[in-house]
């Protein structure tokens, strides 16, 4: 059995049908699965769990609204991948770019920032 880390792409449905914004969740859910076709198929099922309105209770910022599932960024294999993960695994990661030196306190500290994306 191997471990993989799921990056889940969650996003806010707004029922009125006005879709001004698409707030997301970036989901990271832990999967163990004989193959990395077994991993995805796992991963897209978990993700499917979430979907719902809670039975008609949900909402965002006083809106009525469902989460979606938007789909899987990323299938990471843990870096002991055929070790059940453990205190100190390194279970996923982000490569990302920014443009500039400050940018990178401002990420740090959890402010406002662009950032670019690798993978």
């Amino acid at each position: 059995m191997n471990w993989y880390v799921a990056h889940i792409i969650m996003y806010v449905k707004f029922k009125d049908e006005i879709q001004d914004s698409y707030p997301i969740w970036e989901n990271m859910i832990l999967i163990s699965a004989d193959s990395d076709e077994e991993a995805m198929e796992k991963a897209i099922n978990r993700a499917k769990e979430d979907e719902g309105d809670c039975e008609g209770s949900f909402k965002w910022n006083e809106r009525e609204a469902t989460w979606c599932f938007g789909g899987i960024r990323k299938l990471i294999s843990c870096e002991d991948f055929n070790q059940k993960p453990t205190s100190g695994t390194e279970l996923s990661y982000n490569e990302m770019i920014i443009n500039k030196k400050e940018d990178f306190e401002k990420l740090i500290n959890g402010d406002e920032v662009l950032i670019k994306y690798i993978n």
